[in-house]
Protein backbone atom coordinates (compact mmCIF):
# COMPACT_ATOMS: atom_id res chain seq x y z
CA UNK A 1 0.00 0.00 0.00
CA UNK A 2 1.29 3.44 -0.87
CA UNK A 3 2.12 5.94 1.81
CA UNK A 4 -1.15 7.79 2.56
CA UNK A 5 0.78 11.03 2.96
CA UNK A 6 0.96 12.91 -0.36
CA UNK A 7 4.40 13.05 -1.92
CA UNK A 8 6.23 16.33 -2.26
CA UNK A 9 8.65 17.17 -5.04
CA UNK A 10 9.17 15.26 -8.26
CA UNK A 11 8.94 11.54 -8.74
CA UNK A 12 12.31 10.04 -9.66
CA UNK A 13 11.50 7.78 -12.59
CA UNK A 14 14.49 5.46 -12.69
CA UNK A 15 12.90 2.57 -14.54
CA UNK A 16 14.52 1.30 -17.75
CA UNK A 17 11.54 2.44 -19.79
CA UNK A 18 9.47 4.43 -19.86
CA UNK A 19 12.18 6.98 -19.22
CA UNK A 20 11.81 10.61 -18.17
CA UNK A 21 10.07 12.84 -20.71
CA UNK A 22 11.66 16.30 -21.07
CA UNK A 23 9.48 19.33 -20.44
CA UNK A 24 10.23 20.47 -23.98
CA UNK A 25 8.79 17.24 -25.37
CA UNK A 26 5.66 17.53 -23.22
CA UNK A 27 5.22 21.15 -24.30
CA UNK A 28 5.58 20.23 -27.98
CA UNK A 29 2.69 17.78 -27.62
CA UNK A 30 0.43 20.27 -25.88
CA UNK A 31 -1.48 21.45 -28.94
CA UNK A 32 -4.66 20.69 -30.88
CA UNK A 33 -4.80 17.96 -33.48
CA UNK A 34 -4.56 18.98 -37.12
CA UNK A 35 -5.76 17.62 -40.44
CA UNK A 36 -3.78 14.41 -40.91
CA UNK A 37 -2.46 15.68 -44.26
CA UNK A 38 -1.71 19.20 -43.01
CA UNK A 39 1.29 20.37 -45.03
CA UNK A 40 3.33 21.50 -42.03
CA UNK A 41 2.66 18.24 -40.20
CA UNK A 42 3.60 16.17 -43.25
CA UNK A 43 6.89 18.05 -43.57
CA UNK A 44 7.63 17.67 -39.86
CA UNK A 45 6.90 13.94 -40.03
CA UNK A 46 9.15 13.48 -43.05
CA UNK A 47 11.93 15.22 -41.12
CA UNK A 48 11.47 12.67 -38.32
CA UNK A 49 11.93 9.80 -40.76
CA UNK A 50 15.10 11.44 -42.09
CA UNK A 51 16.55 12.12 -38.66
CA UNK A 52 15.73 8.68 -37.28
CA UNK A 53 17.87 7.28 -40.08
CA UNK A 54 20.72 9.46 -38.78
CA UNK A 55 20.28 8.04 -35.27
CA UNK A 56 20.28 4.47 -36.64
CA UNK A 57 23.20 5.56 -38.84
CA UNK A 58 21.70 4.08 -41.95
CA UNK A 59 20.88 5.06 -45.49
CA UNK A 60 18.13 2.44 -45.38
CA UNK A 61 14.42 2.99 -45.00
CA UNK A 62 12.86 3.71 -41.60
CA UNK A 63 9.27 2.73 -40.80
CA UNK A 64 7.29 4.18 -37.89
CA UNK A 65 4.43 2.37 -36.17
CA UNK A 66 1.88 3.36 -33.56
CA UNK A 67 3.06 0.56 -31.28
CA UNK A 68 5.55 -0.42 -28.62
CA UNK A 69 8.78 -2.31 -29.21
CA UNK A 70 6.97 -5.64 -29.45
CA UNK A 71 5.23 -4.28 -32.53
CA UNK A 72 8.61 -3.51 -34.11
CA UNK A 73 9.64 -7.09 -33.34
CA UNK A 74 6.56 -8.38 -35.12
CA UNK A 75 7.09 -6.04 -38.07
CA UNK A 76 10.61 -7.38 -38.55
CA UNK A 77 9.33 -10.95 -38.56
CA UNK A 78 6.09 -10.43 -40.48
CA UNK A 79 7.91 -8.98 -43.47
CA UNK A 80 10.74 -11.49 -43.71
CA UNK A 81 10.16 -14.76 -41.83
CA UNK A 82 7.68 -17.19 -43.32
CA UNK A 83 5.99 -20.02 -41.45
CA UNK A 84 8.46 -22.85 -41.05
CA UNK A 85 11.57 -20.67 -41.51
CA UNK A 86 14.39 -21.29 -39.06
CA UNK A 87 15.74 -18.38 -37.00
CA UNK A 88 18.65 -18.35 -34.57
CA UNK A 89 18.15 -16.52 -31.25
CA UNK A 90 21.29 -16.09 -29.11
CA UNK A 91 20.20 -15.82 -25.49
CA UNK A 92 21.32 -12.92 -23.33
CA UNK A 93 18.20 -12.35 -21.23
CA UNK A 94 14.44 -11.99 -21.09
CA UNK A 95 14.06 -9.95 -24.25
CA UNK A 96 16.22 -12.09 -26.51
CA UNK A 97 14.06 -15.02 -25.33
CA UNK A 98 10.79 -13.11 -25.86
CA UNK A 99 11.68 -12.06 -29.42
CA UNK A 100 12.32 -15.70 -30.23
CA UNK A 101 9.04 -16.68 -28.58
CA UNK A 102 7.17 -14.20 -30.77
CA UNK A 103 8.83 -15.66 -33.87
CA UNK A 104 7.61 -19.07 -32.76
CA UNK A 105 4.09 -17.75 -32.23
CA UNK A 106 4.13 -16.58 -35.85
CA UNK A 107 5.07 -20.04 -37.09
CA UNK A 108 8.86 -19.83 -37.35
CA UNK A 109 11.12 -22.57 -36.07
CA UNK A 110 13.26 -20.99 -33.37
CA UNK A 111 16.62 -22.30 -32.24
CA UNK A 112 17.79 -20.63 -29.07
CA UNK A 113 21.53 -20.55 -28.53
CA UNK A 114 21.87 -20.99 -24.81
CA UNK A 115 23.87 -18.31 -23.12
CA UNK A 116 24.65 -16.87 -19.73
CA UNK A 117 22.24 -14.15 -18.60
CA UNK A 118 25.29 -12.47 -17.10
CA UNK A 119 27.32 -12.27 -20.31
CA UNK A 120 26.83 -11.09 -23.87
CA UNK A 121 26.31 -13.64 -26.61
CA UNK A 122 29.29 -15.61 -27.87
CA UNK A 123 30.00 -14.66 -31.50
CA UNK A 124 32.24 -17.72 -31.91
CA UNK A 125 29.35 -19.93 -30.86
CA UNK A 126 27.11 -18.20 -33.40
CA UNK A 127 29.69 -18.68 -36.14
CA UNK A 128 30.07 -22.36 -35.28
CA UNK A 129 26.31 -22.90 -35.52
CA UNK A 130 26.19 -21.08 -38.86
CA UNK A 131 28.97 -23.31 -40.19
CA UNK A 132 26.84 -26.31 -39.24
CA UNK A 133 24.15 -25.02 -41.63
CA UNK A 134 25.61 -25.58 -45.13
CA UNK A 135 22.11 -25.64 -46.66
CA UNK A 136 21.43 -22.17 -45.23
CA UNK A 137 18.22 -23.15 -43.50
CA UNK A 138 18.78 -20.39 -40.93
CA UNK A 139 17.06 -17.31 -42.36
CA UNK A 140 17.90 -14.77 -39.67
CA UNK A 141 19.86 -14.16 -36.48
CA UNK A 142 17.91 -12.24 -33.82
CA UNK A 143 20.51 -10.28 -31.85
CA UNK A 144 19.70 -7.98 -28.91
CA UNK A 145 22.25 -5.23 -28.33
CA UNK A 146 21.22 -4.41 -24.75
CA UNK A 147 18.87 -6.73 -22.92
CA UNK A 148 16.87 -4.57 -20.54
CA UNK A 149 16.32 -7.41 -18.10
CA UNK A 150 19.97 -8.28 -17.58
CA UNK A 151 21.69 -4.97 -18.46
CA UNK A 152 24.08 -6.91 -20.68
CA UNK A 153 25.25 -5.29 -23.92
CA UNK A 154 26.45 -7.56 -26.73
CA UNK A 155 28.67 -6.92 -29.75
CA UNK A 156 26.36 -6.67 -32.77
CA UNK A 157 29.22 -6.06 -35.19
CA UNK A 158 30.72 -9.40 -34.14
CA UNK A 159 27.64 -11.21 -35.48
CA UNK A 160 28.16 -9.65 -38.89
CA UNK A 161 31.77 -10.78 -38.80
CA UNK A 162 30.61 -14.30 -37.94
CA UNK A 163 28.13 -14.32 -40.84
CA UNK A 164 30.74 -13.04 -43.26
CA UNK A 165 33.43 -15.43 -42.04
CA UNK A 166 31.38 -18.45 -43.06
CA UNK A 167 29.63 -16.84 -46.01
CA UNK A 168 26.18 -17.36 -44.55
CA UNK A 169 23.34 -15.33 -46.14
CA UNK A 170 21.13 -15.14 -43.02
CA UNK A 171 19.74 -11.71 -42.20
CA UNK A 172 21.11 -9.90 -39.17
CA UNK A 173 18.28 -8.40 -37.13
CA UNK A 174 19.19 -6.21 -34.14
CA UNK A 175 17.03 -5.13 -31.22
CA UNK A 176 18.29 -1.71 -30.10
CA UNK A 177 15.24 -0.78 -28.01
CA UNK A 178 17.27 -0.25 -24.83
CA UNK A 179 20.40 1.07 -26.51
CA UNK A 180 19.52 3.47 -29.34
CA UNK A 181 20.62 6.97 -28.40
CA UNK A 182 22.59 5.74 -25.37
CA UNK A 183 25.47 3.80 -26.90
CA UNK A 184 27.13 3.52 -30.30
CA UNK A 185 25.10 1.71 -32.95
CA UNK A 186 26.10 1.78 -36.62
CA UNK A 187 23.54 -0.06 -38.69
CA UNK A 188 25.21 0.26 -42.08
CA UNK A 189 28.82 0.00 -40.91
CA UNK A 190 27.99 -3.15 -38.94
CA UNK A 191 26.01 -4.75 -41.75
CA UNK A 192 22.71 -4.91 -39.87
CA UNK A 193 19.75 -5.76 -42.10
CA UNK A 194 16.92 -4.80 -39.73
CA UNK A 195 17.07 -2.74 -36.53
CA UNK A 196 14.12 -2.20 -34.22
CA UNK A 197 13.61 0.38 -31.48
CA UNK A 198 10.95 2.19 -29.45
CA UNK A 199 10.30 5.76 -28.41
CA UNK A 200 10.19 5.36 -24.63
CA UNK A 201 13.83 4.86 -23.69
CA UNK A 202 16.87 6.71 -25.07
CA UNK A 203 14.68 8.75 -27.43
CA UNK A 204 12.88 10.48 -24.50
CA UNK A 205 9.40 10.26 -26.05
CA UNK A 206 6.25 8.77 -24.47
CA UNK A 207 5.57 5.08 -25.09
CA UNK A 208 3.62 4.36 -28.25
CA UNK A 209 6.01 4.65 -31.20
CA UNK A 210 8.06 1.82 -32.68
CA UNK A 211 10.71 2.08 -35.39
CA UNK A 212 12.01 -0.44 -37.87
CA UNK A 213 15.08 0.50 -39.92
CA UNK A 214 15.55 -1.73 -42.95
CA UNK A 215 18.44 -2.27 -45.35
CA UNK A 216 17.98 -2.43 -49.13
CA UNK A 217 18.81 -6.15 -48.98
CA UNK A 218 16.10 -6.84 -46.41
CA UNK A 219 13.56 -4.78 -48.36
CA UNK A 220 14.28 -6.78 -51.49
CA UNK A 221 13.91 -10.07 -49.62
CA UNK A 222 10.61 -8.93 -48.11
CA UNK A 223 9.19 -8.55 -51.60
CA UNK A 224 9.81 -12.20 -52.43
CA UNK A 225 9.13 -13.73 -49.01
CA UNK A 226 5.59 -14.71 -49.98
CA UNK A 227 4.14 -13.74 -46.61
CA UNK A 228 0.63 -12.39 -46.11
CA UNK A 229 0.73 -9.31 -43.92
CA UNK A 230 -1.40 -6.26 -43.25
CA UNK A 231 -0.65 -3.49 -40.79
CA UNK A 232 3.07 -4.28 -40.57
CA UNK A 233 3.65 -4.42 -44.34
CA UNK A 234 6.64 -2.37 -45.45
CA UNK A 235 5.64 -2.24 -49.10
CA UNK A 236 2.32 -0.54 -48.40
CA UNK A 237 4.02 2.01 -46.16
CA UNK A 238 6.48 3.01 -48.89
CA UNK A 239 3.78 4.88 -50.81
CA UNK A 240 5.39 8.31 -50.92
CA UNK A 241 2.47 9.69 -52.92
CA UNK A 242 -0.07 8.98 -50.19
CA UNK A 243 1.03 10.17 -46.74
CA UNK A 244 -1.87 8.33 -45.06
CA UNK A 245 -0.32 4.98 -46.03
CA UNK A 246 2.97 5.72 -44.28
CA UNK A 247 1.07 4.86 -41.10
CA UNK A 248 -1.52 2.55 -42.67
CA UNK A 249 -4.09 4.86 -41.15
CA UNK A 250 -4.24 7.97 -39.00
CA UNK A 251 -0.77 9.02 -37.82
CA UNK A 252 -0.10 9.39 -34.06
CA UNK A 253 0.19 13.16 -34.37
CA UNK A 254 1.01 14.16 -30.82
CA UNK A 255 3.64 11.48 -30.38
CA UNK A 256 5.27 12.64 -33.61
CA UNK A 257 5.36 16.24 -32.38
CA UNK A 258 7.01 14.96 -29.22
CA UNK A 259 9.46 12.84 -31.19
CA UNK A 260 10.45 15.83 -33.31
CA UNK A 261 11.35 17.82 -30.20
CA UNK A 262 13.23 14.88 -28.67
CA UNK A 263 15.27 14.40 -31.84
CA UNK A 264 16.10 18.11 -31.82
CA UNK A 265 17.35 17.78 -28.25
CA UNK A 266 19.44 14.73 -29.10
CA UNK A 267 21.08 16.44 -32.05
CA UNK A 268 21.67 19.63 -30.06
CA UNK A 269 23.61 17.57 -27.52
CA UNK A 270 25.28 15.48 -30.21
CA UNK A 271 25.18 11.69 -30.39
CA UNK A 272 28.76 11.23 -29.22
CA UNK A 273 28.20 13.59 -26.30
CA UNK A 274 25.04 11.71 -25.36
CA UNK A 275 26.94 8.42 -25.44
CA UNK A 276 29.63 9.90 -23.18
CA UNK A 277 26.99 11.15 -20.73
CA UNK A 278 25.42 7.69 -20.53
CA UNK A 279 28.84 6.08 -19.97
CA UNK A 280 29.53 8.57 -17.19
CA UNK A 281 26.23 7.97 -15.40
CA UNK A 282 26.44 4.20 -15.75
CA UNK A 283 29.98 4.17 -14.35
CA UNK A 284 28.77 6.07 -11.27
CA UNK A 285 26.04 3.51 -10.61
CA UNK A 286 28.52 0.67 -11.07
CA UNK A 287 30.94 2.36 -8.65
CA UNK A 288 28.23 2.66 -5.98
CA UNK A 289 27.14 -0.96 -6.34
CA UNK A 290 30.75 -2.13 -6.20
CA UNK A 291 31.19 -0.49 -2.78
CA UNK A 292 27.77 -1.53 -1.45
CA UNK A 293 28.39 -5.10 -2.54
CA UNK A 294 31.49 -5.50 -0.37
CA UNK A 295 29.13 -6.53 2.44
CA UNK A 296 28.18 -9.58 0.36
CA UNK A 297 24.51 -8.86 -0.37
CA UNK A 298 24.61 -7.05 -3.75
CA UNK A 299 26.41 -7.47 -7.05
CA UNK A 300 26.14 -6.30 -10.64
CA UNK A 301 24.42 -8.84 -12.85
CA UNK A 302 26.70 -8.13 -15.83
CA UNK A 303 29.99 -9.67 -14.79
CA UNK A 304 32.20 -8.41 -17.63
CA UNK A 305 32.85 -4.64 -17.38
CA UNK A 306 32.93 -4.14 -21.17
CA UNK A 307 29.45 -5.68 -21.46
CA UNK A 308 27.74 -3.53 -18.82
CA UNK A 309 24.98 -1.44 -20.35
CA UNK A 310 25.14 2.34 -20.30
CA UNK A 311 21.34 2.62 -20.17
CA UNK A 312 20.34 0.32 -17.28
CA UNK A 313 21.98 -1.54 -14.41
CA UNK A 314 20.62 -4.82 -13.04
CA UNK A 315 21.62 -5.45 -9.43
CA UNK A 316 21.35 -8.94 -7.97
CA UNK A 317 20.65 -9.48 -4.27
CA UNK A 318 21.81 -12.34 -2.09
CA UNK A 319 19.69 -15.35 -1.19
CA UNK A 320 17.10 -14.50 1.45
CA UNK A 321 16.73 -10.85 0.40
CA UNK A 322 13.52 -9.84 -1.38
CA UNK A 323 14.41 -7.24 -4.00
CA UNK A 324 10.74 -6.41 -4.52
CA UNK A 325 10.39 -5.29 -0.90
CA UNK A 326 13.27 -2.87 -1.39
CA UNK A 327 11.86 -1.64 -4.72
CA UNK A 328 8.34 -1.11 -3.35
CA UNK A 329 9.61 0.74 -0.30
CA UNK A 330 11.61 3.07 -2.57
CA UNK A 331 8.52 3.68 -4.68
CA UNK A 332 5.90 4.03 -1.95
CA UNK A 333 7.91 5.88 0.70
CA UNK A 334 10.52 7.79 -1.31
CA UNK A 335 8.76 8.26 -4.67
CA UNK A 336 11.67 6.70 -6.55
CA UNK A 337 10.61 4.20 -9.22
CA UNK A 338 13.06 1.36 -9.87
CA UNK A 339 12.77 -1.55 -12.29
CA UNK A 340 11.91 -5.00 -11.00
CA UNK A 341 13.67 -8.27 -11.78
CA UNK A 342 12.25 -10.04 -14.82
CA UNK A 343 11.78 -13.76 -15.38
CA UNK A 344 14.20 -15.81 -13.26
CA UNK A 345 15.40 -12.59 -11.64
CA UNK A 346 11.99 -11.73 -10.16
CA UNK A 347 12.52 -11.04 -6.46
CA UNK A 348 16.24 -11.60 -6.92
CA UNK A 349 17.24 -8.33 -8.59
CA UNK A 350 16.22 -4.74 -9.13
CA UNK A 351 17.17 -2.37 -11.91
CA UNK A 352 18.20 1.27 -12.09
CA UNK A 353 17.49 2.96 -15.40
CA UNK A 354 19.84 5.77 -16.41
CA UNK A 355 18.82 6.48 -19.99
CA UNK A 356 17.47 9.41 -21.94
CA UNK A 357 16.76 12.72 -20.19
CA UNK A 358 18.85 12.27 -17.06
CA UNK A 359 21.83 13.90 -15.38
CA UNK A 360 24.24 13.51 -12.47
CA UNK A 361 22.04 14.90 -9.66
CA UNK A 362 19.17 12.62 -10.71
CA UNK A 363 21.41 9.57 -10.56
CA UNK A 364 22.85 10.61 -7.20
CA UNK A 365 19.36 11.20 -5.82
CA UNK A 366 18.27 7.74 -6.95
CA UNK A 367 21.35 6.11 -5.44
CA UNK A 368 20.68 7.92 -2.17
CA UNK A 369 17.13 6.57 -2.15
CA UNK A 370 18.38 3.04 -2.83
CA UNK A 371 20.76 3.34 0.13
CA UNK A 372 17.90 4.56 2.35
CA UNK A 373 15.70 1.66 1.19
CA UNK A 374 18.48 -0.86 1.86
CA UNK A 375 18.90 0.53 5.35
CA UNK A 376 15.15 0.38 6.01
CA UNK A 377 14.92 -3.20 4.70
CA UNK A 378 17.94 -4.41 6.62
CA UNK A 379 19.95 -5.20 3.51
CA UNK A 380 23.64 -5.45 4.42
CA UNK A 381 25.76 -2.98 2.47
CA UNK A 382 29.12 -1.27 2.80
CA UNK A 383 28.82 2.47 3.33
CA UNK A 384 30.56 4.74 0.86
CA UNK A 385 28.66 3.90 -2.31
CA UNK A 386 27.41 7.45 -2.77
CA UNK A 387 30.89 8.85 -2.26
CA UNK A 388 32.22 6.44 -4.88
CA UNK A 389 29.53 7.60 -7.30
CA UNK A 390 30.34 11.27 -6.67
CA UNK A 391 34.05 10.60 -7.16
CA UNK A 392 33.38 8.74 -10.39
CA UNK A 393 31.21 11.53 -11.77
CA UNK A 394 33.54 14.31 -10.70
CA UNK A 395 36.54 12.59 -12.27
CA UNK A 396 34.70 11.95 -15.54
CA UNK A 397 33.06 15.36 -15.75
CA UNK A 398 35.71 17.73 -14.42
CA UNK A 399 39.07 16.00 -14.94
CA UNK A 400 39.73 17.88 -18.16
CA UNK A 401 38.84 21.23 -16.55
CA UNK A 402 41.27 20.51 -13.71
CA UNK A 403 44.00 19.64 -16.18
CA UNK A 404 43.42 22.92 -18.02
CA UNK A 405 43.53 24.89 -14.75
CA UNK A 406 46.75 23.17 -13.77
CA UNK A 407 48.32 24.02 -17.14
Amino acid sequence: MRNPNPMRGRNFLMTPGPSNIPDRVLAAMHRPAVDLVDADFVALTDSCFDDLAKVFRTKGRVFLYASNGHGAWEASLANLIAEGDLVLAPSTGMFSWAWGQLAGDLGAKVEELEGDWRRGFDADQIEQRLREDPDHRIKAVLAVQTDTATSVTSDIAAVRRALDACGHPALLMADVVASLGTVDFRMDDWGVDVAIAGSQKGLMTPPGLAFTAVSARALEQSRTAGIRRGYWDWERRMNDEEFYMKFFGTPPEHLIWGLREALDMLFEEGLETAFARHRRLAAAVHAAVDVWGRAGALELNAVHPAERATSVTTIRVAEGIDSNRLRLLARDELDVSLGYGLGPLDGKAFRIGHMGWINEPMVLGALGAVEMAMQACGVPYRKGGLTAAVDSLAEARFAEARRQDAA
